[in-house]
């Protein structure tokens, strides 16, 4: 699929690095309250293991999801080729119901012990930036994708709306994880709508009860709406993390693919 002349996996590569600098800067500039130690090891490792992520997926599926959304166009499967709607009342209907099933996928990966095994990898940082962003085991990718393209062809989502929303989400996910403060008159404006660093740190957090909370990767009405919503952390200063998992372990890619096989 291109847009404007550019290949999907090109234009999602260029937001993603593009958005990764930015990020980077404005950690610089407006850092958090979690200043990362070892920025190098650290980012040796989640960009190793976010490298091994995309190349899994490539081969197991190189035409993505994307691809899986032209396929199933091709063919007229799922629910809303069977509905007459307006072009844009679907789109954005795809765009909340990926959302929303995200959503839902995180809370599940919290619940269920097998599932955070995979999970754990993603919260086991003692720190965030926008690194730990993309710091997701390669188990956790291809169940997350599987889902993905599931949902997909169950519902018929347009390629178009696919790729956006593939794009918003690699991009909050930096977002979300950077170590940037918001101005203090901006941030409960933006969270009204939208998940900010200071309202997902709170998840991130090494109390259980704490990590159940703020699962939205784009939109906060989720955790609102579904009572999952956490205004902050009731730690001064919160510590983040899961307990058990070395420091030293979360800077070793192979420990870290190791992860959801150790007993915590």
């Amino acid at each position: 699929m291109h847009v404007w002349g550019i290949s999907e996996p090109a234009l999602r590569m260029g937001v993603f690095v593009a958005m990764l600098v930015v990020l980077v800067v404005l950690e610089w500039l407006r850092p958090g309250p979690n200043a990362p130690p070892q920025r190098g090891r650290r980012w040796f490792a989640n960009l190793g293991l976010v490298t091994l992520d995309t190349l899994l997926v490539r081969l197991l599926l190189p035409a993505g999801a994307v691809g899986v959304a032209l396929w199933v166009q091709s063919r007229g499967w799922g629910l809303f080729h069977a509905l007459q709607w307006a072009g844009w009342i679907e789109f954005t209907l795809s765009l909340l119901l990926l959302d929303v099933a995200i959503y839902w996928q995180h809370r599940v990966f919290h619940v269920l012990p097998w599932l955070w095994r995979w999970h754990r990898v993603h919260h086991g940082d003692a720190t965030l930036d926008a690194s730990t962003g993309v710091r997701f085991h390669p188990g956790e990718i291809v169940l997350s994708l599987g889902i993905k393209t599931a949902l997909i062809a169950l519902l018929g989502i347009g390629a178009m709306a696919v790729l956006v929303f593939e794009v918003l989400l690699s991009s909050f996910s930096l977002f979300t994880h950077a170590n940037v403060r918001l101005p203090r008159r901006l941030e409960p404006a933006v969270r009204v709508l939208l998940v900010t660093p200071e309202m997902h740190v709170v998840h991130h957090s090494t109390l259980d009860d704490e990590q159940r909370c703020n699962y939205g990767f784009h939109l906060s009405c989720w955790d609102r709406l579904f009572g999952s919503y956490l205004d902050a952390s009731r730690q001064a200063p919160q510590r983040l993390g899961v307990d058990g998992i070395d420091g030293g372990d979360t800077w070793r890619l192979d420990r870290m693919l190791m992860e959801p096989w150790q007993r915590r």
